[in-house]
């Protein structure tokens, strides 16, 4: 039987320092010096056990001791480095380490330059799987003989203003003392502050700010004397 051949990656991260106190690199610097010499990599400050500051430095030991003289002076107390086999990787790691855990001594927030934004595409799955779970719920129904058929959903259904007005007609309200008027398209939509709705109700909580309104109620349009009156009479005439 032939054996599977092992391919043996190599790793990013050659070797590692953690939680070392800051004093180590006053009284044992030479110590630090033969260790870390010549190589490059990640280094944190901790405040304690509070993550303070994360970079990426050519020369670690250099860069380390210099933040015990600028801006984060006194602000930490142990130093934890990692040495990076690879130059190129180092800025993507620093920059998924700022992401991830926002030290409060960096100012500047990670950035993925050559890493793709995947919102888009969650908002578009979790999309298709809500439309699938809706047609789960309302898009089918039991015939007498057990079985499953799906249900016609007229083009109306979501607009329930489509075929009222066949070549349009504004609408109106009067809110707070203030008066609103908005437009219904042939199709049904409704279209107010410069905004489309599907339903009447939906264009009234646009003027009210309210979470829940029946624009039946809300909404009046002109009949053929020319009188106001509100639009649920049209379901009434229907």
């Amino acid at each position: 039987m032939e054996k599977k051949r092992i391919i043996k990656t190599k790793s990013i991260v050659t070797g590692h320092l953690e939680k070392i106190g800051a004093k180590v690199l006053d009284d044992f610097s030479s110590v630090i010096t033969d260790i870390i010499k010549g190589h490059q990599g990640i280094y944190a400050l901790f405040k304690k056990d509070r993550l303070y500051y994360v970079g990426l430095a050519r020369d670690l030991k250099r860069r380390i001791n210099a933040h015990n003289k600028d801006r984060h002076q006194n602000k930490w107390t142990h130093f934890s480095l990692y040495i990076i086999r690879k130059e190129e990787h180092i800025k993507e790691i620093e920059s998924l380490v700022l992401r991830i855990a926002y030290p409060a001594g960096n100012k500047i927030k990670g950035n993925l330059k050559r890493s793709n934004d995947l919102r888009p595409l969650l908002k578009s799955k979790l999309k298709d799987q809500w439309i699938k779970q809706l047609d789960g719920i309302i898009g089918h129904k039991t015939r007498s003989d057990g079985k499953i058929s799906k249900v016609k959903i007229k083009k109306s259904d979501g607009r329930p203003l489509q075929g009222y007005f066949s070549t349009g007609k504004s609408i109106y309200a009067n809110y707070k003392n203030k008066e609103y008027r908005a437009f219904v398209f042939s199709n049904g939509r409704i279209k107010v502050n410069g905004k489309i709705f599907n339903s009447p109700s939906m264009a009234g909580m646009e003027v009210t700010k309210k979470i829940k309104l029946n624009g039946w109620k809300f909404w009046k349009y002109k009949d053929k004397n020319g009188e106001l009156v509100y639009i649920d009479k049209l379901r009434n005439n229907r």
